[in-house]
């Protein structure tokens, strides 16, 4: 069961060469990247997508299965957000595709109504929990939240799909 699920992690955009630039090429190249990525999970088995709705990389990846979804109705997500107020200090245009998210997705879960020190990390150990395959864009640093949700799915011994967001590059480990 847990094979057939997947989460996402990564970076913010602010860690991103590009930042929020979402027109620069590089961010357009890591798009179509996670939809190879997402499309060839999708071809192997996987039907529910776990995200945790942040900033950047978890909203993109929603989008695209959601996408995806148009012509695959049995492909599902899953949002297990840190606090209800998580994108409320996002800019406006973050903030309306979040919400566009929230509503299209198939099951919509929160940590805790309020912000807590902690729940962002108790969000992300739900995600490894509930899958048994992880799916982060990750830059390999030590520090921070993506870092940290790559490695509780290495002691959880769950597939690992990292995807390098400058060189493109997808490593496999576990599982």
């Amino acid at each position: 069961m847990l094979d057939s699920c997947c989460a996402f992690t990564g970076h913010r955009p602010h860690k991103l060469p590009w930042r929020y630039n979402e027109s620069d090429s590089r961010c357009s190249a890591l798009k179509a990247a996670l939809v190879r990525q997402i499309t060839q999970l999708v071809d192997a088995g996987v039907t529910d997508f776990y995200s945790g709705g942040a900033d950047g990389v978890d909203c993109w990846a929603s989008l695209i299965v959601l996408e995806l979804r148009k012509n695959n109705p049995a492909l599902r997500l899953h949002l297990i957000l840190p606090h209800e107020g998580q994108a409320d200090k996002w800019s406006d245009s973050a903030q309306e595709r979040y919400h566009s998210i929230l509503e299209k997705a198939d099951s919509v879960e929160y940590v805790s109504r309020e912000y807590y020190d902690g729940c962002m990390l108790d969000r992300n150990h739900r995600l490894i929990e509930a899958t048994g395959v992880l799916l982060a864009v990750y830059n390999g640093e030590w520090r921070g939240g993506t870092a940290a949700t790559v490695r509780y799915a290495r002691k959880l011994d769950r597939r690992i799909i990292i995807l390098n967001p400058t060189t493109l590059e997808a490593a496999e480990e576990g599982g």
